[in-house]
């Protein structure tokens, strides 16, 4: 294994949850999920050989993650699909803690691709330094896209 497969496996092994949390709100659909994971990880191996360090490994997993899935969100709504049915729904769970998620990532899906970014940046938990830089804005404007997408939020329906 030369050093760019081994620089490659490690920054797959290391990042596989943070790739995984990015394409899970952009699906409901666990073979999508699947298929978002494999594009982030063709495009972070397409990457990897330019990668300078001008930001940290996490930034920029976070950056191609989330333009793959941006990205494969808007091809998906260009076309039209045909949604299949089924007795049985997988994510559904029947207890309050659940129910809460389940509603709170409904609201969130219903959100535009780039406040659906900023959002699931933020509930990991990264400064908003840090969602500035991975989204391309400052933190002041971070902050105050989040004050707005937390109303929106707020003022959603339960649907």
């Amino acid at each position: 294994m030369d050093k760019l497969e081994l620089e490659f496996t490690n920054l797959a092994k290391e990042y596989k949850d943070t790739i995984y949390s990015v394409c899970y709100m952009f699906s409901d659909d666990s073979d999508e999920v699947a298929d978002l994971f494999q594009m982030c990880l063709i495009n972070l191996w397409k990457g990897l050989s330019g990668f300078k360090g001008e930001s940290t490994k996490a930034t920029w997993v976070w950056r191609v993650s989330l333009n793959t899935c941006i990205s494969a969100d808007r091809k998906r709504h260009k076309g039209t699909a045909v949604p299949l049915t089924m007795d049985i729904n997988l994510f559904e769970d029947s207890d309050e803690d659940s129910r809460q998620i389940q509603m709170l990532r409904n609201r969130i899906k219903k959100l535009g691709p780039f406040d659906r970014a900023i959002v699931l940046l933020w509930l990991e938990n990264i400064s908003y330094e840090e969602i500035g830089s991975i989204v391309g804005m400052s933190a002041k404007n971070v902050s105050v896209r989040l004050v707005r997408i937390r109303e929106k939020l707020k003022n959603m329906s339960n649907e």
